[in-house]
């Protein structure tokens, strides 16, 4: 009897591409499913609420915080392609209209979520070589907005990824995905993770071989501070309508916000490094610059009149090393007129009320 030596069909290897944060749970989730001998890649998404590589870079208190981009970081721990997407303006609707209602300040996270996988979504399915499944790095009961039992039925659904989408660190706790199903993944390789407590993720981290990871300490988003959160609602209340600009949410990350008005609202830089940032606006607002004395630089948004800014610089000057001085003299250079110099006493203390500070 002859032996049949046909050759056999050769089975496809499974693709799937994981959102990476850059943190230790999507790390996690992406290497759980390449051991498994799925080709995974990962996807990271620029809104421009991102903490990381902004402030950390700026400044002098942050300066032995890692300047390093985290999901670089992680795809090349993970030797994977990682593909980075910008997506800041679709993502203002997000922002400015979540279906689901924010979180404890401005941070839509369960319509974020679903807007993220849709993204992933249609990225995947237009690629050439279509991978089969997304992975996320989310775990049940971790997040109160967005990472609930019974939240993570309706970021699959309005995503429109249904059951495409596998959480491997918290599966065993959500009924089998399409992946599971399927036998391209072993369920019971998975984990039953859930909680806030991040220990056995660490764990984890550490059976995987993993010495350095991103330490879990609070949101990789803006939108979760409520100080950052506050000066955004200042911005759309002083500004009669809920829409923002880049630009507008990179200042709110940096220096003072005073508003002794609603006239007006005054950005006083902290330290040299957002002196530094905040010159290249200064052709984009007013701004005041202390001339007798070492200080900040001050950029002003809103139409201020010639007492606003008089004030204004008073202000100023108590952030300048003239502020004990009887008189400072500052030069006011206008948006849109001639700079002039002044010269008037820095404010007291008292004289700068509590809630004026946004």
């Amino acid at each position: 009897m002859l032996e049949n030596t046909s050759p056999q069909p050769a089975v496809k290897q499974r693709k799937a591409v994981a959102l990476i944060s850059g943190g230790l749970d999507s790390m996690l989730a992406a290497k759980v499913v390449q051991d498994q001998g799925i080709h995974v890649e990962g996807i990271n998404f620029y809104t421009g609420f991102c903490v990381e590589g902004h402030t950390h870079a700026i400044r002098q208190k942050d300066k032995n915080k890692n300047k390093r981009n985290s999901a670089l970081w992680v795809a090349e721990q993970l030797g994977m392609k990682l593909h980075i997407i910008d997506i800041s303006e679709e993502y203002k609707d997000v922002v400015i209209n979540p279906k689901h209602g924010y979180g404890q300040h401005l941070n839509p996270c369960l319509d974020c979520k679903i807007f993220m996988v849709n993204q992933a979504k249609a990225w995947v399915w237009m690629e050439e070589n279509r991978f089969d499944f997304i992975i996320t790095g989310e775990v049940v009961g971790q997040r109160p907005k967005s990472q609930r039992a019974a939240t993570m039925p309706i970021i699959a659904r309005e995503s429109g990824i249904d059951d495409r989408l596998l959480r491997p660190l918290c599966a065993k706790h959500l009924s089998p995905s399409l992946p599971e199903r399927e036998g391209w993944i072993d369920r019971e390789s998975l984990f039953a993770f859930h909680g806030r407590s991040r220990k056995p993720q660490i764990e984890l981290a550490r059976k995987l071989g993993f010495e350095e990871f991103s330490q879990p300490a609070g949101g990789c988003c803006f939108l979760t501070d409520k100080y950052y959160s506050r000066k955004l609602a200042d911005l759309w209340k002083a500004r009669g309508q809920r829409k923002y600009e880049l630009d507008d949410i990179m200042l709110l990350k940096v220096g003072r916000h005073i508003r002794p008005n609603d006239r007006f609202k005054i950005m006083v830089s902290r330290e040299e490094g957002e002196n530094n940032f905040m010159e290249g606006y200064r052709r984009e607002f007013t701004t005041i610059r202390i001339l007798s004395h070492k200080g900040p630089l001050a950029l002003i948004d809103g139409n201020p009149n010639t007492k606003d800014l008089e004030l204004a610089t008073r202000i100023v000057a108590r952030y300048s090393q003239g502020k004990a001085e009887p008189v400072i003299s500052a030069q006011i250079d206008p948006k849109d007129d001639v700079s002039y110099v002044i010269e008037t006493r820095p404010c007291l203390p008292d004289e700068i009320p509590g809630n004026w500070y946004i």
